[in-house]
């Protein structure tokens, strides 16, 4: 078959090449999950995974901080999933089953989200292959609601599923409901509220288990630097405290999943979109130097 004479631009996670981005020799894979059915403010979530793979093709590949070239590591882009509109709970084992996939590889798995409920899935599937894993859950918003707008498998209540299932500790809330401030007390949930107070950030990074999985809502982000989502929220993280975060669990702990979730990219400067993507490629260069 011949060659195309024309150079083309992958349409993939950094624009790798096929050597940069086989599955067979890749160490990470993204999985797109363009759902935003349960969303409660701002919809647009959906379109989230294709602006980020999008602005990803802007980004250099070598980390500056880290000295390590991350294209080189192998990172391919899976298919998006399919939405399941009608049933949250049924695209909670969708992307269970997806990341079980990836995993069963020993691949780094990484969900680009799409709204928050595609935690659920996500963290259940590596808590499958690891069984002591523990979760560190950043989001401006605690998501321990029991049931929220008639489902329990929404973004609301994201952390409340997880948590039934392995320990959570939550860093960056700042608004959350009575109900949840109920269950965080009885259940003992570790929270680093934000603004956080002395040495909040260190105890949690104490608390976690030996491997991690990381989850990211975009909100944590002060909207000065991250407008771009469904529930903006006022007083939130820099970036230099959340990579600062990342990099100190990357340090201490194994990395062996993360999502990334909330852009709306219709929401907010074209520039959201990269610094999302930019997230993405820091959590896969901790995660492989935490992974060595």
């Amino acid at each position: 078959m011949a060659t195309f004479p024309v150079p083309t631009t992958p349409a993939n996670f950094l624009a790798l090449p096929p050597e940069q981005s086989a599955l067979e020799t890749a160490s990470a894979v993204l999985i797109p999950v363009p759902i935003d059915s349960t969303t409660s403010f701002r919809s647009g979530a959906r379109y989230g995974p294709a602006a980020i793979i999008a602005a990803s093709s802007g980004l250099e590949d070598y980390d500056l901080e880290l000295g390590i070239d991350v294209a080189e590591l192998g990172i391919h882009t899976a298919p998006a999933l399919e939405p399941h509109v009608g049933d949250p709970q049924q695209m909670t084992m969708r992307v269970r089953q997806a990341v079980t996939y990836y995993q069963s590889q020993d691949k780094l798995t990484g969900v680009i989200g799409g709204d928050h409920s595609a935690a659920i899935g996500s963290a259940l599937a590596c808590l499958d292959k690891y069984p002591e894993l523990s979760v560190l859950y950043i989001d401006a918003h605690a998501d321990l609601r029991d049931e929220y707008q008639g489902t329990a498998w929404g973004h609301g209540s994201a952390a409340r599923r997880i948590s039934e299932r392995c320990p959570v500790s939550l860093v960056g809330v700042r608004t959350l409901a009575l109900e949840e401030r109920d269950f965080i007390d009885h259940a003992g949930i570790r929270v680093c509220y934000w603004p956080p107070g002395d040495g909040c950030v260190g105890d949690i990074i104490a608390g976690l288990g030996p491997q991690v999985y990381v989850s990211v809502d975009l909100d944590a982000l002060d909207p000065s630097e991250m407008a771009a989502v469904g529930t903006p929220e006022p007083g939130g993280m820099r970036w230099s405290e959340l990579v600062g975060l990342l990099k100190q669990v990357a340090e201490q702990r194994r990395v062996v999943g993360f999502d990334v979730c909330e852009l709306a990219p219709n929401e907010g400067p074209a520039a959201n979109s990269y610094t999302a993507a930019k997230l993405v490629y820091k959590l896969i260069a901790y995660a492989a130097t935490s992974l060595s």
